[in-house]
C-alpha cells in the first residue's frame, strides 16, 4: 500500500441510538429545506425575467401592481425562511408540506392574474408535484396533488384573460408553443439539480444512520466483552492468589535456595505472575469494582513517562524508542482505562516489529497526539479499508485485531480519533488525538463517581 494511504476514525461514541438516529434525519430534513430556499429564489428570478419579457419585451399587459404584490410577499417569506433556517433547527414534515404550499399559493396567484391554465407556465404545478414526492411523507404528497389539481381546475374556470394569441400553425414560431418549451426546460433543468442534491442529501442521512448503526453494534460488542472479562478476572483471582502463595513458600525452601537458577527461575516467575495479578485488578477497575483504586493524580509528563518505562521493561523490544515533546506540562488525572488502550496499540506494534519501535508524545492546542511507528510490514489495503473492526488481523491468530478495536472505540469515547497509514519508507504509523479537556476532566468525573 502507498505510504499516503491513511484511514481515520472520528468523534464522540453515540449512546443513544434513537436519538442519533432522528438527529441525522433532522440534518436531512434541514438541508433539503435549505434547497427549497433555493429553489424559491430560483422561482423569484424567473418571476422577475419572465414579467419583464413578456411586458417591455412582447408589450403583452399585465396586471404588473398585483403580481408585483404577489412577488415581495414570496421574497419577504423566502428572506425568513433563510433566517429561520440558518440557525440550524430541526425541520419536520409539517414544515416541509406548509413551505410547499406558499410555493403552490405564489404560483397559483402568479397564473391567476397571468391567463390561468391558458399560461403555458401552469405545468410548474409539476415541479411542486414532484417536489413533495420526494421530500414529504406519504399523505402530505397526496394533499399537495389534490391542492395543486384543484388549483388549476379553478384558474381554466376563473382568472384574468391573457392577450396571447393561441397561433398553434405556426409551430415553434407561436408564443404558447414558445412558452410550453420554455417551461419544459425549466422543469426539466430545475428537477434534474435539486432532486439530485435531494438524493445526495438522503444519501448521506442513510450512510450516517448506517455508520450509527454499525456504532452501536461495536459498542454492544464491548459491553459483552467487559462482562466476559469481568467474570473472568474474578474466576483467575483465586488460582493467582494460591499461585503467590505456593511460590512464596518455594522461595524458602533449601531445596531452592542452595540451587540459584531454581530462584532465579522462580523470581522470574513471580514478577510474570504480579503481572497478571495487575491485570486482572485493572480489569476490575475498569468495571467498576475496584473503586478504591480509581484514577491517579499526576502529571501529563510523568504519566506518560512511567507509562513508557513501565511497557519497555515489561516486553520484549529490542530497541524502543521514546520521545517526549511535551513542553507545556499540566495536572491531570488518568486511570487504567487510558493506560490499557496506550498499552494495547504499543503492543499491537510489537507483534508487527519486535526490532524496533517508537512512541512520540506531543501537544497541538489543546489535543494531546501519541504517535507509534514501527518497522514492520505495514498494513494491508483490505486491514486499512476496514481499521478498527474487530476481527480484522494480519496475525493469522482466532480472535486477533481486538487490540486495535478497543484502541478505537475508548478513543472514540473520549471525543478523539485514531489514524493509521503506512510509511514510504516501511512500516506503519499509528496516531492517536485525544482531547485534553476530555482526558482531564472526564477522567476526573469518572474518580467523583
Amino acid at each position: 500500500m502507498p505510504g499516503n494511504t491513511e484511514t481515520l476514525a472520528n468523534g464522540p461514541a453515540i449512546r443513544e441510538g434513537g436519538a442519533a438516529a432522528a438527529g441525522v434525519a433532522h440534518v436531512a430534513s434541514r438541508m433539503n429545506m435549505v434547497q427549497l430556499i433555493q429553489l424559491r429564489w430560483f422561482a423569484v428570478i424567473g418571476q422577475i425575467t419572465t414579467i419583464a419579457v413578456v411586458s417591455i419585451g412582447l408589450r403583452i399587459p399585465l396586471p404588473l401592481p398585483r403580481m408585483l404584490m404577489v412577488l415581495a410577499c414570496l421574497i419577504a417569506f423566502n428572506l425568513g425562511s433563510q433566517l429561520r433556517w440558518h440557525e440550524g433547527r430541526p425541520v419536520s414534515n409539517k414544515e416541509l408540506f406548509l413551505a410547499l404550499l406558499v410555493d403552490v399559493a405564489s404560483l397559483t396567484a402568479q397564473l391567476y392574474f397571468s391567463g390561468g391554465a391558458t399560461n403555458p407556465f401552469a405545468f410548474l404545478y409539476l415541479l411542486q408535484v414532484i417536489l413533495s414526492a420526494v421530500l414529504l411523507e406519504a399523505w402530505s404528497t397526496w394533499i399537495i396533488v389534490g391542492i395543486t389539481s384543484a388549483c388549476l381546475a379553478g384558474l381554466s374556470m376563473r382568472s384574468v384573460p391573457l392577450t396571447l394569441p393561441l397561433d398553434y400553425a405556426r409551430g415553434f414560431f407561436s408564443l404558447y408553443v414558445q412558452g410550453m418549451v420554455i417551461c419544459f426546460i425549466l422543469n426539466a433543468s430545475l428537477l434534474v439539480v435539486f432532486i439530485t442534491r435531494i438524493s445526495r442529501n438522503l444519501r448521506a442521512g442513510d450512510a450516517q444512520l448506517a455508520d450509527l448503526r454499525q456504532r452501536a453494534t461495536e459498542e454492544e460488542h464491548i459491553v459483552r466483552m467487559g462482562l466476559l472479562a469481568s467474570g473472568a478476572a474474578h474466576e483467575l483471582g483465586t488460582p493467582l492468589a494460591t499461585l503467590s502463595v505456593i511460590l512464596g513458600d518455594w522461595r524458602r525452601m533449601p531445596e531452592f535456595t542452595s540451587k540459584p537458577e531454581l530462584l532465579e527461575e522462580i523470581t522470574e516467575m513471580q514478577a510474570q505472575l504480579q503481572r497478571c495479578k495487575a491485570i486482572v485488578s485493572g480489569i476490575l477497575l475498569a468495571s467498576g469494582e475496584a473503586r478504591g483504586e480509581s484514577s491517579v493524580r499526576t502529571t501529563l509528563s510523568t504519566f506518560l513517562d512511567k507509562l513508557a518505562e513501565e511497557w519497555r521493561s515489561s516486553r520484549p523490544i529490542v530497541t524502543f524508542v521514546y520521545e517526549n515533546r511535551i513542553e507545556q506540562d499540566l495536572p491531570v488525572a488518568f486511570d487504567t482505562t487510558l493506560k490499557q488502550m496506550i498499552f494495547n496499540l504499543l503492543d499491537n506494534a510489537l507483534d508487527a516489529s519486535p526490532q524496533w519501535l517508537s512512541m512520540e508524545a506531543a501537544r497541538e492546542g489543546d489535543m494531546l497526539v501519541l504517535s507509534v511507528t514501527d518497522a514492520g510490514a505495514g498494513f494491508a489495503p483490505a486491514m486499512l479499508a476496514n481499521f478498527g473492526k474487530p476481527y480484522q488481523s494480519s496475525k493469522g491468530k482466532p480472535g486477533g485485531g481486538l487490540g486495535l478495536f478497543l484502541v478505537l472505540n475508548v478513543s472514540r469515547a473520549l471525543g478523539g480519533r485514531v489514524s493509521a497509514s503506512n510509511r514510504p519508507e516501511g512500516g506503519a504509523m499509528v496516531r492517536l488525538t485525544l482531547p485534553l479537556a476530555a482526558i482531564t476532566v472526564g477522567q476526573e468525573k469518572a474518580h467523583a463517581s
